[in-house]
Formats: structure tokens, sequence, C-alpha cells
């Protein structure tokens, strides 16, 4: 154990594969820590699919509670054969998100070298970038009903809610990280505003307000679906990207097989102020479970983006620097359940060694 910081860390390993990956995340986690000298300590929860079954509870209230004292949250996979979609995701995941106020999902864009991906010129070079995503607020609130259901005359309605406070601290979050980036220094908001009026006008006009503190950074927009052609056609146009909540939800889909599919991409639901958590993008792959054969980069990588938040810069970079080694030497041969050329728990303990040398 290192001498240093102390770090307690909330665990939901969740369902499917979704434990593997988590053990070989914290492996890696307690080899950079032991060079960085910093120490975490983990307390497990075992929310999830079997939980539901067993219990018929997602996540009680005092546990909500207890979330909030982390210094932040280490998610695996949350989705069961055997449950109906939406109850865990609601239930677990949306309901921490928008009770711990994780009001920033932040999306990593890059291609690792040696990753095979579906974009034929494309490069290392071309796709490094971030997708911002407001994570609390638009078409995910759930309000909205149902009038004569069942009929042939049903209507459905659900509301995108964006709020003046919700958008502007969504935009300004992503000023600061495109300072911080120090990249090309470009803020894109991407919208729907020559359609969806009314909250495409609120986005540009507060980005245009939020822009004036910070002469450095471009202010740039794009509609989705153009943005959707330019992450194909030419990616390494962005910089940093920032979004409603269902747009960020569809595009960096997108953007996570353009840097070679859901067994590398990573994200945070981070409160800036607060708890935030992280998780891989993939689901919990349950015709994998039990069989170590998943690749747990994305995991790996997650842990990265949490040393980052809680403050710990150089060990995630290690962390990152350790993954494009594996990944650039030809240590891992796909990201591809089962064709790695290794175990899930061999690619933990490989990064594990790693993240002491480079």
């Amino acid at each position: 154990m290192g001498k240093g910081k102390v770090y307690k860390i909330g665990v939901i390993p969740g369902d499917g594969i979704g434990p593997e990956v988590i053990k070989e995340g914290l492996k890696v986690i307690q080899s950079v820590s032991e060079r960085y000298n910093f120490s975490i300590e983990t307390t497990h929860y075992d929310f999830g699919g079997e939980r539901y079954l067993r219990t018929g509870e997602t996540i009680p209230d005092s546990a909500i509670e207890e979330l909030k004292k982390f210094d932040a949250i280490y998610l695996g996979a949350i989705g069961h054969p055997d449950v109906a979609p939406g109850i865990l995701e609601k239930g677990i995941l949306l309901r921490i998100r928008f009770e711990l106020d994780q009001y920033i999902n932040l999306r990593p864009v890059k291609l690792y070298p040696g990753v095979w991906h579906p974009l034929r010129d494309k490069g290392p070079d071309h796709i490094d970038y971030v997708v911002v995503r407001e994570n609390t607020e638009g078409a995910y609130c759930g309000i909205g009903g149902y009038f004569k259901k069942g009929t042939k005359d049903e209507v459905a309605t659900q509301l995108d809610i964006n709020t003046r406070k919700g958008v502007e601290r969504c935009i300004r979050y992503a000023f600061q990280y495109a300072v911080k980036r120090n990249k090309k220094k470009t803020v894109t908001v991407v919208d729907k505003a020559n359609v969806l009026t009314y909250s495409g006008d609120l986005w540009r006009r507060t980005a245009k307000e939020v822009s004036t503190e910070f002469p450095d950074i471009k202010l740039d927009f794009a509609f989705v679906d153009a943005t959707c052609m330019w992450m194909v056609k030419n990616p390494e146009w962005f910089d940093v990207i920032v979004t409603n909540n269902m747009f960020g939800d569809i595009i960096t889909d997108l953007a996570a097989m353009t840097q070679g599919g859901l067994g590398i991409a990573a994200g945070g639901n981070i409160n800036p102020e607060g708890v935030s958590m992280f998780e891989p993008i993939h689901g919990s792959a349950p015709k994998y479970t039990g069989k170590n054969v998943i690749c747990p980069l994305a995991t790996i990588s997650a842990g990265g983006m949490m040393l980052e938040t809680l403050g710990e810069e150089e060990a995630a970079k290690t962390i990152e620097k350790a993954i494009m080694k594996a990944t650039g030497e030809g240590y891992i041969k796909s990201l591809e359940a089962g064709k790695m050329g290794m175990s899930t728990s061999e690619v933990g303990d490989l990064l594990s060694k790693f993240v002491k040398e480079v």
C-alpha cells in the first residue's frame, strides 16, 4: 500500500462480464498506485440483475446516501437477460446519475496505435477528440405520458427538458476542458437548431455568452446529422464536442466504432463538484460471462479517467501509455471477445506490468 493519499472508491461490478473486467481494472489501478504512492480503499456493491431478481429492488435509498460519501464510483456493466430492458438502466444507472447530479457524460474518442477500426484513411493522428454530453436533462428526464393508451387514437409525449442552468454548466465544462486539453482549442456545439428551434436557440445563445469568458477558444456550431458524417469523413476536425443528452448518447456510439469498437471506449459520469462514476461503454455481454475472453481495456481506461478526475494525472497518463504499448506493439491482437490472443485476466496482468515500466 502507498503511504500517500487514500481514495475511497465505491465499486459496482454489476452484471454479466462486469465483475471480470472490473477485477482487471482494479488490478491495474492497484499496480499504478504503488508507483505513484497513493492507495485505494474499495467497497463493493451487488447492484444489478441478480439482486433485483432476488429482492425486487434495484438500489436502496440508503445506498444512494452511501455513494455520495465516496471519492468516486467504478462501474462494470448493467443489464441482465432475465430482467426487462429499462428496469436496471433506469433504476441503477440513471438514478445514480440524477441523484448524484453527474451532469457531464465525458467520452474521450481516441484511436490507439495498432487497433483495427473501419475508417480506411484515418489513423491515431486523426481520431483524438472528446464528447461532452449533458447527462441529467433532455429527453431522459422521463417527463411525458399517454393519452388514450391502447386505442387507435393513442398519443405519447416525451418532453425534452433544457434548462438555462443545465445547458450553461455543461457548455462551461466543455470550454474549460478545451483549455485543459490545449490541442485545437475548439468547442463545437452539436444540435438540430434548424428544426428544434427553441432548445437549439437556448444552447446557441448560451454558448455564445459563455464563449466570451474564453477568448482563446474558438466556438463552432454543427447540426447533429452533419456531425455524424464528419465523424466518419473528417474526425480530425473535432476537439471538444458539446451536445445534449440524446444526441450525445447516439453520436458517442458512432464515435466508439471509429476508435476500434466498444472494447476500448470508456466514459465518465461527472459531477465536477461532487462524486463521479466511471465505466466502460460496452454492455454486460451475458453470452461471454465467466469465459475470461472479454477485452478489459475499456474498463482499464475508465479507471485511468477516474484517477485523472481524482487528481492523479501522472498515474492516468501512465495507464494510457501502457494501453498504447499493449496495442501498438502487438501484444493484443484484437479487441474482439476471444480474439485478443490472451485472456481477460492476462490482459490485466500485462497492463499491471506495463504501468510499472512505461
